[in-house]
């Protein structure tokens, strides 16, 4: 799962998608969660551990109107 995830990121870098340290943490989060949850949907990001970083609305602020749709290829770039 990690290499994909890298992959999925490296990708998104050569499309000149670049993120914040703090949208890779979340991102990170987010990987770690797909892992033992098999996908990830927006309210996921009011439990733990993300309620700790500031929850769904934190992720909406670091991600914007990107947010649902990077949470639908992690889905599908992880869960496969």
């Amino acid at each position: 799962m990690t290499e994909r995830f890298n992959e999925w990121l490296m990708d998104k870098a050569k499309a000149g998608v670049n993120f914040s340290t703090e949208q890779l943490a979340w991102l990170n989060l987010i990987r770690d969660h797909i892992a033992t949850a098999i996908s990830i949907e927006p309210e996921d990001l009011d439990l733990t551990p993300f309620n700790q970083r500031g929850g769904l609305g934190k992720a909406h602020q670091l991600f914007g109107e990107q947010l649902p749709k990077l949470l639908d290829e992690l889905n599908e770039v992880l869960a496969a």
